[in-house]
């Protein structure tokens, strides 16, 4: 676990080439196929989980190597391939999750006209909507070619200049990146008053409303360790794969979707800002507090220096909310358990870990034994000084 100097080096080009992770059948990522194959061998598949897990997020918290001679190796601790930058820019069935941030086609092709916005709606109809939150509303959708999408349809209000910001940043952000673990972007629309933001449409909810129960949704602990993995390789991706390092500033339970098959991807990169240039000395990058309360980083909240630690925290968040199966602020609990966390936090450094545990939950040895792992990286990502970082 490094520090984000040691991450801004590997990004130097004379450091050498960079070296992209790839989740494969070889990796150490807990996921439906390990665990059926666990049982098959008769072997609990939480106790083979948890026993993974520190490997699959020392893999994301460590920066990748550098490599001038190989295209390919492998790494001798977790049997995982890594491929150098070059061979992440192929496109293909086999390129790993950590491809490269620029897309093959052309940026007019990404924009959208009003007419096939109505199309894809059917005029914005009430029965394809979705969701709303902050930003406006969300509706289904489907393009020419049969493509299911999420269309976030702003709010029309000429006053509000933040949500115009936080659109250009969305667009901005997402025409960046291409990864597993976060939405794909189809396109955006501009047109008088219009503002919409067309992404993939993932089916399953989100990861909140799964922690929630709703409609009968739940999780078991193998599948809440694969989003934990899922998440730490996209905000991985993130910080350290892209052009540019980008700070996510929303990492939270609600803006996490799940596939049918749970996996997880991160979406709304509305407050998402490029990370402080390292390599011009630079160590963060001042800014007005955004974010979600119960998940802001309290360093950034008291001095308005944003780093890719301030995600780290989120994440650390994130992850407490897995094993818990609480909000990050409870406030009908009493006092000493209204903020999840510090709550977590104490439970665990006494000992009692077993008691921060998602009480839908059974307990079994190697559920104690990841609740042990998960809970001790949660701590460190919460940690105000000696924090970890994901690169």
């Amino acid at each position: 676990m490094t520090s984000s100097t040691s991450s801004s080096r590997s990004r130097n080009p004379s450091s050498g080439i960079r070296s992209t992770p790839d989740r494969s059948a070889f990796s150490p990522s807990f996921s439906s196929y390990t665990a059926s194959t666990a049982s098959r061998l008769g072997r609990n598949p939480v106790k083979v989980a948890a026993r993974s897990i520190a490997g699959a997020f020392v893999a994301c918290f460590t920066p990748p190597e550098t490599d001038d001679s190989n295209n390919l190796k492998v790494s001798n601790e977790f049997g995982a391939p890594f491929a150098d930058s070059e061979t992440s820019r192929m496109r293909g069935p086999n390129r790993g999750i950590y491809s490269n941030s620029t897309k093959e086609r052309a940026p007019g092709s990404m924009k959208f006209t009003i007419e096939e916005i109505f199309k894809a709606t059917r005029n914005f109809s009430p029965a394809f909507k979705i969701g709303q939150g902050g930003f406006g509303t969300v509706y289904k959708g489907k393009l020419d070619d049969g493509t299911l999408v999420a269309i976030k349809r702003a709010k029309k209000s000429v006053y509000d200049k933040h949500l115009g910001v936080e659109f250009q940043s969305e667009v901005t952000t997402l025409a960046q990146v291409e990864h597993l673990n976060l939405v794909r972007f189809y396109g955006y629309l501009e047109h008088g008053d219009e503002r919409v933001v067309v992404v993939e449409y993932v089916p399953n909810g989100t990861l909140r409303e799964h922690l929630d129960g709703v409609n009968g949704k739940e999780l078991d602990f193998a599948s809440r360790l694969d989003i934990a993995i899922d998440v730490a390789h996209a905000i991985t991706y993130l910080h350290m794969y892209t052009d540019h390092p980008i700070i996510h500033r929303d990492i939270k339970s609600s803006n996490i979707l799940l596939t049918e098959k749970l996996r997880a991807k991160v979406t709304d990169f509305g407050f998402a800002r490029l990370a402080a240039d390292t390599d011009s000395g630079a160590t963060h990058v001042s800014t007005q507090v955004k974010g979600t309360a119960g998940y802001l980083d309290p360093e950034y909240l008291r001095t308005y220096q944003l780093t890719e630690k301030s995600d780290v925290y989120s994440f650390g968040v994130l992850l407490v909310e897995l094993v818990t199966g609480r909000r990050p602020i409870e406030t009908k609990r009493e006092i000493k358990e209204r903020i999840t966390p510090k709550w977590a936090m104490k439970k665990f450094t006494d000992g009692d870990a077993i008691s921060t545990l998602d009480p839908r939950l059974e307990l079994t040895a190697g559920i104690n034994l990841a609740l042990e792992k998960i809970l001790e990286l949660a701590l460190q990502c919460l940690a105000p000084r000696s924090r970890v970082g994901l690169v």
